[in-house]
């Protein structure tokens, strides 16, 4: 017990002490993070509202490749990036392993199907006769696209926080292909692993709580968006 009070109170001295290193780690995987639930959103909300909305031969088989994705272990995602990354992989050439760009793809990979797929059951939950009103009232097929997304908004937020929560916590694939290099590839979740078998407990501890709040404010972010979307539906 002595070694765990120890690590607490030394984490809780580097976190108000403003640590470059503790701080420098929270703003790459902040950054990284970031930048791949963008693309993410970016590609999936569409994607997902088109699914929710088409119907075309094959639709099933693509929705079931989609939940599969949800599910995906992201160092098996990890393990596909770095060997297509790798110099003899097709996209070699583009020497972006070991480098912030790799872990920014793999982890829009990751999120992508989170994010798509519960767009998809958001915007299919939207009534369908509001739909049709707007198409016999003229809209166009993207227009009553986008009234269905403004609709299911609360659920497509939820559907973004879920891919946020997918990233921001994933190890498996960072560490594959980001190579946890100090100073430019190395994040929470990476930081942790190498601290904890350094012996270094306070710092592994400060960036557990970092990742911990973290996650819990987005957790209840999505609690509220649901609460708040029951409340809307009442």
């Amino acid at each position: 017990m002595g070694a765990i009070s120890d690590g607490f109170f030394e984490s809780i001295r580097l976190l108000f002490s403003l640590d470059p290193y503790i701080y420098d780690i929270i703003a790459v995987s902040l950054r990284v993070s970031g930048i791949a639930l963008f693309l993410s959103t970016l590609i999936g909300v569409p994607l997902g509202a088109l699914l929710a909305l088409s119907r075309f031969r094959g639709k099933q088989v693509v929705t079931a490749l989609l939940y599969t994705g949800m599910g995906f272990p992201p160092v098996v995602v990890g393990l596909f990036v770095f060997l297509f990354l790798s110099a003899s992989g097709p996209l070699g050439s583009l020497r972006w392993l070991f480098t912030v760009k790799a872990m920014i793809t793999a982890q829009t990979i990751i999120a992508f199907p989170l994010v798509a797929g519960f767009t998809m059951a958001a915007v299919a939950s939207v009534d369908r006769n509001l739909l049709r009103q707007l198409r016999a009232l003229g809209a166009t097929k993207l227009q009553a696209s986008w009234a269905a997304i403004r609709e299911a908004r609360v659920g497509v937020l939820v559907a973004i926080i879920a891919g946020f929560g997918g990233v921001i916590s994933e190890v498996g694939a960072v560490m594959l292909v980001g190579g946890n290099i100090e100073g430019r590839t190395r994040v929470l979740t990476t930081a942790i692993v190498l601290e904890t078998r350094k012996g270094n407990f306070g710092v592994a501890i400060a960036f557990g709580i970092v990742l911990l709040l973290i996650t819990f404010i987005t957790n209840l972010a999505m609690l509220y968006l649901q609460k708040r979307q029951l409340l809307e539906e009442e």
